[in-house]
């Protein structure tokens, strides 16, 4: 075996053992030494692809070949882009916030502080479990003010009742930007916070942010956005044990990358802003869809600084159907990309450092990756149907370039991400986003800019299924990829076998699975209560009556809590014989009050909160815990990807059993420990 073989296999063994050590802990060299490594496998790959790989035979074949090749050209270019900008150290921001809350203790600096709550017709829970929460935020020197463009009555009233502002404004201009320009002026704070009318933010959130504003050069401060519930790939392939949401990777890699260029990203929600600042840029940008976005880089280029602090301080709610998540996405594509035009775009700002307007630029290649991953998607087709052979392989080619450029890019996305994603797992999924997101992007070279659309929160599904804007494109493709592996197999069964045949068995494979995993994704199911569901281990006592009236009471295990009733584990069911069940006390919550139970037992282990036969405050108080505690959102790690991928293929095998279950997404007892809160 040659040196040109063997050595890419040998280069492996470097990927392989840092995969099994956590990132954040591993010197700066050894980061860069992997970098470094992935871009001259990737260069090696694409040199080869360039020179030896090109099928010329004849007209169709080169033109299918050649955009075969810019297609991968275009993602292993633009994937090391990242790379490149991952070259710098970098921190998520929680090292600097402790120094700097100690040190803004210290100091006398108490700044008011306006939280503003835009909101835009969500439903009346939804807002009243924000409203409760910024309520709650243990910093005095607040003001809420809630910005209701729906103009609704019951909504002004539950404002007054939380003790905010409100104000609707009676022309609805420019979108969300244009409500957060319109109260601005309502209030004088030196600060202003805005949570989207569907964050629930902790009660020490301002605590933790205030003191990275000591520094009078610094604008901004961004937090991660985190869910309390399942988006709808994780729900509806029940894979929520195994899968973290997209915006992990972002918030755990993404963001932190692009804070060690100064380009930190201002996402809409759960931030920390100096007046000041937006007072230079004129306010919130109105000409974007993407108004955060933009205002950053407005911010960035006026000299200020971008902080971020990746410590889960809120959390919100995620799209809860596929097709208001493709929508959310397709918004977010469709308004990076409008940024482009922008005169406050990354390439029309002025004062933009390069190393800034990069980071910036790198955010809009991001959305053009899915039409070269549609290509990817498409181009198996050729093999069967038109009987062409995009890429020609040699025995030797597989082993010294294909797969050693694989391997280590399975081997190498979990540690550079930080535990957040999977290499393979992740994009399975996405190719349910391949065809609407191309069209979008294509859309947006063309000069369409999509209308900004909130999506939908807090819905009662009554019917389960496929939107069929979803489902017809990839039945589409799945009957051409059927009947192209059909022809490829004929082919081989014929005795006609060759490299390309089997080339295209295992592409064509491999794409039927992705088309499968992408159309269960998109299958949402049947949902009543669209209260979301946490899970927390938690030991609890059960009082109630039996059917002479005597008391009884009864220990149990507690899995999983919700804003309408709580889960018991296996095995810790009520006894029958009991009249009626009266409260609940958890054990493991010092302070927190029993909880009101309805007198019938539901779905066997699940209990019902009775909320009208306590008092109002003991509602109030449960669901502050459940939402506001600090440190309640962990920072979780993907599991090893071979055991995610096995789960995932048995419930492609057998989906049945997943349904009538209960969406969890985790939660953690532990408190942050963080200074203690001087007094005021």
């Amino acid at each position: 075996m040659t040196a040109e073989l063997w050595l890419p296999w040998l280069v492996l063994l470097w990927p392989l053992w840092l995969s099994r050590r956590p990132e954040a802990r591993c010197p700066l060299w050894m980061r860069r030494s992997l970098l470094l490594l992935l871009a001259l496998l990737s260069l090696s790959y694409l040199h080869w692809r360039l020179t030896a790989s090109l099928n010329l035979s004849g007209p169709l074949a080169a033109a299918l070949s050649v955009l075969l090749l810019l297609a991968e050209s275009w993602l292993l270019l633009s994937g090391l882009l990242p790379l490149l900008l991952a070259w710098r150290r970098f921190s998520d921001g929680r090292p600097e916030a402790d120094a700097a809350q100690v040190q803004w203790q210290a100091s006398s600096w108490r700044p008011t502080v306006d939280v503003l709550i835009p909101s835009c017709g969500e439903p009346l829970p939804v807002l009243e479990r924000c409203l409760r929460a910024c309520s709650q935020l243990s910093y005095p020197h607040k003001q809420l003010w809630v910005l209701d463009d729906a103009g609704r009555t019951e909504v002004a009233e539950l404002a007054a009742r939380y003790g905010a502002g409100y104000q609707h404004r009676p022309q609805r201009r420019h979108a969300k930007a244009g409500n957060l320009n319109a109260g601005l002026p309502l209030g004088s704070g030196e600060l202003v916070a805005v949570f989207d009318a569907d964050f629930v933010p902790q009660q020490h959130f301002l605590e933790r942010t205030i003191g990275l504003l000591l520094d009078p050069q610094v604008a901004l401060v961004q937090t991660p956005q985190h869910f309390f519930n399942a988006d709808p790939v994780m729900r509806n392939l029940a894979m929520e044990a195994w899968l973290l949401p997209d915006e992990e990777s972002f918030y755990r890699w993404i963001e932190p990358v692009r804070s060690a260029w100064d380009a930190v990203v201002c996402a809409g929600t759960s931030f920390l802003v100096r007046r000041a600042a937006l007072d230079d840029i004129g306010g919130f940008v109105e000409q974007a869809i993407s108004e955060d976005l933009v205002t950053g880089m407005a911010l960035a280029s006026r000299g200020w600084k971008l902080r971020y602090l990746g410590e889960k301080l809120s959390a919100g709610l995620a799209a809860e159907t596929m097709l208001d998540f493709v929508r959310q996405r397709q918004r977010w594509a469709s308004g990076t990309l409008q940024a482009l035009r922008l005169r406050q775009g990354p390439l029309r700002l002025r004062n933009l450092r390069p190393g800034q307007r990069l980071a910036y630029l790198e955010g809009a290649l991001h959305w053009f990756n899915t039409v070269p991953r549609l290509l990817l998607l498409l181009m198996p087709l050729s093999i069967g149907l038109l009987g062409v052979l995009p890429v020609l392989l040699t025995d030797a080619a597989v082993l010294g370039k294909l797969l050693p450029l694989w391997i280590a890019l399975l081997l190498s996305t979990g540690w550079l991400n930080r535990g957040s994603r999977h290499a393979l797992l992740a994009d399975l999924p996405g190719w349910a986003l391949a065809v609407p997101l191309a069209a979008t992007v294509l859309a947006s070279l063309w000069g369409r800019v999509q209308a900004f659309r909130i999506t939908p929160k807090h819905r009662v599904q009554g019917r389960g299924g496929i939107a069929p804007v979803l489902a017809l494109p990839l039945l589409v493709l799945l009957g051409l990829n059927g009947l192209n592996l059909a022809l490829i197999l004929r082919h081989l069964s014929s005795g006609g076998g060759s490299a390309g045949g089997w080339l295209g068995l295992a592409w064509g494979g491999l794409t039927l699975l992705g088309l499968l995993v992408a159309l269960q994704a998109c299958r949402d199911p049947a949902a009543g209560d669209p209260s979301p569901w946490l899970a927390l281990n938690l030991q609890a006592s059960l009082r109630g009556l039996d059917h002479a009236g005597h008391p009884v009471e009864q220990l149990v295990t507690i899995e999983a809590l919700s804003e309408t009733g709580v889960a018991l584990a296996p095995g810790t069911l009520p006894p029958e014989g009991i009249a009626e069940w009266l409260e609940l006390r958890i054990s493991n919550v010092p302070g927190l009050p029993a909880l009101p139970l309805a007198p019938q037992v539901h779905r066997g282990s699940h209990l019902s909160w009775a909320w009208e036969q306590a008092p109002a405050v003991v509602r109030e108080q449960f669901l502050g815990w459940l939402y506001g505690r600090p440190g309640a959102w962990p920072q979780r790690q993907a599991p090893p990807e071979w055991r995610a991928l096995l789960a995932l293929l048995r419930r492609l095998v057998s989906p049945g059993r997943e349904q009538q279950r209960l969406s969890l997404v985790p939660q953690q007892l532990e408190r942050h420990q963080a200074p203690d809160t001087p007094d005021w």
